[in-house]
């Protein structure tokens, strides 16, 4: 967990940094105090310490900026948070909440059904095994969407892998660099693919094959790889910096691989 959940001063020292992001450089330490609602003189101890460990960086009187060390150590701790709050959502307060779910058959309110992932969506199933149920809060038809509550037991996905192919920028040959066969091959494997640059989308339409997204590659991926499917991403050397950081945030595992 997160040490701003675990430890009040962790978290007053995350909120007093978060509100120097927001404020510098003129920063008033009174407003902080409002903000945080601590004394100004806690919010001065406090400054003094980040300052101390390098994440605050006093460029004059009353004047602070937030170092590198600062913002990182921020993203560091919002993201733990993040993946705090995701998880109460989705794997407890979800067990007393509504979903819904594509009936694989004919389902009545109010029918148990056995809730499994497929292609990374949640299905109900009138009869069969699985390792969750839940309670139909609505009619549907095979194939229909059904509401589904009082969910039980726990459907333990295995997570999708993630192949990030790099593919030279144009000024270095672009997609006529690229070995076109080995990317149709592993682009066709893939449950999702993605694309991002040009010369990405060039490279797989030389090998016949059309990217499901050419937007927001690295976040699809990694929400696809949550959901257990493999993802390829197909991303110009320009780009691969950007996909790797929606997946390292997402807390996704990948490998980068060069097709040229």
């Amino acid at each position: 967990m997160a040490d701003v959940l675990e430890d009040k001063r962790a978290a007053t020292r995350f909120r007093i940094l978060a509100e120097i992001a927001d404020r510098q450089p003129a920063v008033s330490q009174g407003e902080i105090a409002d903000a945080v609602g601590v004394t100004s003189q806690a919010v001065s101890e406090y400054i003094r310490g980040l300052v101390d460990d390098g994440l605050v960086e006093k460029e004059g009187r009353s004047r602070y900026s937030v170092t590198k060390e600062g913002v990182d150590w921020l993203l560091r701790e919002a993201t733990d948070v993040r993946r705090f709050a995701d998880r109460i959502t989705e794997d407890i307060l979800g067990s007393v909440g509504e979903d819904a779910a594509i009936a694989t058959a004919d389902v009545e309110e109010g029918e148990e059904v056995i809730l499994t992932v497929r292609d990374g969506l949640l299905h109900a199933s009138p009869e069969g095994d699985g390792p969750a149920t839940g309670v139909a809060t609505t009619d549907a038809d095979e194939g229909e969407d059904v509401g589904v509550t009082g969910f039980e037991g726990i459907i333990d996905l295995d997570p999708g892998s993630v192949t990030v192919y790099q593919v030279p920028p144009v000024r270095s040959g672009g997609s006529r660099a690229v070995d076109v066969d080995a990317l149709g091959d592993a682009a066709r494997d893939a449950a999702v693919l993605a694309a991002t640059g040009v010369e990405a989308v060039v490279a797989l339409r030389s090998a016949n094959v059309e990217p499901d997204t050419t937007f927001a590659t690295g976040e699809v991926a990694a929400d696809a790889a949550t959901r257990g499917l493999d993802a390829v991403v197909v991303a110009t050397a320009d780009s691969v910096g950007r996909v790797t950081d929606a997946l390292r945030e997402a807390g996704v595992a990948y490998e980068v691989a060069d097709v040229s």
